[in-house]
């Protein structure tokens, strides 16, 4: 039988994502202890760290957003020593701003729908730029949708970024791709199976991946086999060009029309939610909850003496 883990588990926190990193630390917590281990749950800020001063054989993140998923947490951890889960310092904080994420799947021949930055007291784009007919506008450092909108029009960009610039400081605005939204989960460098996110909403937004019960989650997927090992290989490259560690989760478009692949982003601490997509495509290749935990606790001991970030990709399932 394996060897029974003390693990601290971190939870909350101080993003706009603590309720879905409460309820992601319940479930973990939850399957954990199934899994044998003894848990201790604490919450953690910038401005409280004593959770991380209690003696323990590794500490499971369970956070996300600003001070979780960002790199500053990781940052700590790593100068104190500590075994966590997840991705390290310079993976976290890449994968945290979608506009450096971009800016890397470029550099490494990864499609991304084009897009431009838009910051506040600064004139933005002209009405006559490419897409501003119909685009994604969003925070460039929030996860769960926060503060995103479809835009179908220069007049609803507007509108938006007259709202948001205020909050956040900067806006990316993304060509909009119509088509499948896809997401494909790795654990350890192999990716899990692809799921088809069918909404009844406009999009995958926050409602609709925690609180609404008709999303759908599909994975028989009607596209072609060739399309499908795109979209697998591309969330591999993301996964590796970014140097994340353990788990991470890729969301994609394919166009309706053309199959042609784009990466959107990378989370670096996907959501372990009764709803979270992750947890979904481990028990679809037969990794039950609990397994999947005790995987990713135990990677976390594997890896504290190896002094690197990123994995190898290996087969799909």
């Amino acid at each position: 039988m394996a060897e029974s883990l003390d693990i601290t588990l971190l939870c909350g926190g101080i993003s706009a994502e603590r309720e879905v990193s409460l309820s992601t630390g319940k479930q973990i917590a939850e399957a954990l202890r199934v899994a044998g281990h003894r848990v201790w749950v604490g919450d953690v800020s910038p401005g409280d760290l004593s959770a991380l001063d209690r003696r323990c054989d590794l500490v499971f993140p369970a956070l996300h957003g600003a001070f979780g998923e960002d790199g500053e947490l990781q940052r700590i951890l790593e100068e104190r020593g500590i075994a966590f889960v997840g991705s390290g310092e310079g993976a976290s904080r890449l994968g945290m701003d979608k506009v450096s994420t971009k800016s890397c799947l470029v550099e490494h021949g990864v499609p991304t729908p084009v897009w431009e930055v838009v910051r506040a007291r600064v004139p933005a784009p002209s009405q006559t730029a490419g897409f501003w007919g119909a685009c994604v506008v969003k925070p460039k450092a929030e996860g769960s949708s926060v503060g995103c909108r479809i835009c179908l029009t220069v007049e609803d960009v507007r509108e938006h970024l007259a709202l948001m610039l205020p909050r956040y400081g900067e806006m990316l605005v993304e060509k909009f791709v119509d088509g499948f939204e896809l997401t494909v989960g790795i654990l350890d460098g192999e990716t899990l199976p692809t799921i088809w996110i069918k909404t009844a909403t406009e999009f995958y937004d926050y409602q609709a991946k925690y609180t609404r019960e008709d999303t759908e989650y599909v994975f028989d997927i009607p596209l072609p086999g060739e399309v499908l090992t795109k979209v697998r290989r591309f969330a591999e490259e993301t996964h590796r060009c970014v140097g994340c560690r353990h788990l991470s989760r890729v969301d994609l478009m394919v166009d309706k029309k053309t199959h042609e692949v784009y990466v959107l982003e990378i989370n670096t601490m996907p959501g372990f939610t009764t709803h979270s997509l992750v947890p979904k495509a481990a028990a679809k290749a037969g990794i039950g909850f609990p397994a999947l935990c005790d995987r990713l606790a135990r990677m976390a001991l594997r890896d504290n003496h190896r002094g690197t970030e990123g994995t190898e990709t290996h087969r799909g399932f």
